[in-house]
């Protein structure tokens, strides 16, 4: 079995993070996309301090829909930084036998040499890049750290490096919905619509609850 991984904090999900599993489960035929909400982000603080149960939830209801997607909680049990790594690592022992593909932003990807572990995540599973409007990354190779670049062969046709281990990291392009979380968070507080942003069902959570509308 062919799986994705898309982590994030999901402060709200959006209609772009269903976009992006969408598109990655159709070009690489994967048979589920897990949704893996971030307990404590270990990069920046979480924005509004808005508890994980409440953003797995959300994820919950705009995914409702389409039996490709789940929703993990194992940041939520894992006590500590949410870091990418023990993730991998616990789904790579979850499963095993199948092939698992990370799915990241090329924002964060450009970050990559400033994760935890880092070189380990590219030994346990294919990575996939998606491309984000404010973060075209031009060479997929340098984009890599430097300390690690020996490790990988490049094909240059397929935008696509091979890691030592046999996993690929792959650059995807024309997912262009430039939404983010931040600016939705601002539309609440401004009490601006956000329809069509966001799933129905979430917009009717976030103001049935009152979420977002007192964030600094």
């Amino acid at each position: 079995m062919k799986i994705g991984i898309l982590g994030g904090t999901f402060n709200p999900v959006h209609i772009a993070h269903l976009r992006i599993a969408e598109e990655v489960r159709e070009r690489f035929e994967l048979d589920r996309v897990i949704f893996v909400p971030a307990a404590t982000p270990p990069h920046k603080p979480l924005a509004g301090d808005l508890p994980f149960a409440i953003r797995h939830r959300m994820v919950s209801m705009a995914i409702a829909g389409n039996p490709s997607f789940t929703v993990s909680e194992i940041e939520g049990k894992r006590a500590g930084k949410s870091y990418s790594i023990d993730t991998i690592h616990a789904f790579r022992e979850e499963y095993p036998d199948d092939e698992l593909f990370f799915v990241i932003g090329s924002d964060s990807f450009r970050d990559i040499g400033t994760w935890w572990k880092y070189p380990d995540i590219f030994a346990l599973c294919n990575i996939v890049v998606v491309e984000r409007p404010d973060a075209v990354v031009l060479s997929i190779c340098s984009s890599l750290p430097l300390d690690i670049l020996h490790e990988f062969r490049y094909f240059d046709e397929e935008k696509r490096l091979i890691h030592r281990a046999g996993y690929s990291v792959y650059y995807v392009e024309g997912i262009p919905l430039n939404i983010s979380s931040t600016a939705i968070r601002r539309l609440v507080r401004l009490k601006r619509s956000i329809r069509y942003l966001v799933p129905e069902e979430v917009a009717h959570f976030i103001k049935e609850h009152g979420l977002y509308r007192d964030e600094g």
